[in-house]
């Protein structure tokens, strides 16, 4: 009888061990490279969603070039969302990212903004004008969103003369770019629409939205990262996740924030 009740008492801790041990892995963070443009809304989304399924995130904003050069030397996470298509497709031919989790999260939309109400028209002619000391922009080079405002400037023919003033201030990222026109440091620059659109729509300041034949298209996608499998726990959380933003909710909040959606234009 006493083996029997032994047994039972030892059966009993193994499965406590084995909920616990389970609850442990549910409870791992997803860590989340994002470019800097997205971070806004990845936090709202992740805070939706943690509270729907209790799901943790680790979430690291930068230049989607800095990322990725952060993710070829290694860098633990999980989950990329870019704001291109480039370098998740890099990072998948590199076989650091999984081919079938590569989708397209958003299509980015830049503006040209300044939280002076009178500063920018209509026809953007602040920037033939050049009557302003800086303007900023994230650097081409490593953010998506610069090289767009640079083919902007240069269908508008002010590209090289704005260089050659040195009124042209390269942030290293989208953020960036964004706080030095927020703070003042710099009268006006390039940012995204959802960096600037208000919970309610609204805009503060004044703002130009340069027509979509003016640069390529800001295609932002997001790819699973060969460090999720690792672990199995952390890469189903993960499919699980990027199976979310594909739904109607998570689509709304995207939209809502100033991004189109493909399919939904």
């Amino acid at each position: 009888m006493r083996s029997f009740q032994q047994l039972v008492k030892c059966l009993t801790l193994t499965s406590v061990l084995v909920v616990f041990s389970n609850t442990i892995a549910a409870a791992e963070p997803l860590r989340i490279a994002v470019a800097a443009n997205f971070n806004g809304s990845l936090q709202q989304l992740t805070a939706m969603y943690q509270q729907q399924h209790n799901q943790a995130f680790l979430i690291s904003a930068g230049s989607s070039g800095a990322l990725y050069a952060q993710i070829q030397q290694a860098a633990p996470f999980h989950l990329f969302f870019s704001a291109d298509a480039q370098r998740p497709t890099q990072l998948v031919a590199e076989q650091l990212a999984l081919a079938d989790s590569q989708f397209t999260y958003a299509v980015g939309v830049p503006v040209l903004w300044s939280t002076d109400k009178q500063l920018i028209d209509e026809q953007a002619s602040v920037l033939k004008t050049a009557s302003f000391k800086h303007l900023s922009i994230a650097e081409p080079r490593n953010a998506p969103y610069g090289a767009a405002a640079q083919q902007i400037m240069q269908n508008l023919g002010v590209w090289q003369k704005l260089n050659e003033e040195k009124k042209l201030v390269r942030a290293q990222s989208i953020g960036q770019a964004y706080s030095q026109v927020a703070s003042g440091a710099a009268p006006l620059g390039f940012v995204a629409l959802a960096q600037i659109i208000n919970a309610d729509g609204s805009i503060t300041g004044s703002y130009w939205q340069a027509p979509t034949t003016m640069y390529e298209p800001i295609v932002q996608q997001a790819v699973i990262l060969k460090h999720a499998e690792q672990d199995p726990q952390v890469l189903i959380a993960a499919r699980k996740f990027m199976h979310w933003l594909q739904t109607p909710d998570a689509i709304a909040v995207i939209q809502a924030a100033g991004y189109y959606v493909e399919n939904t234009r």
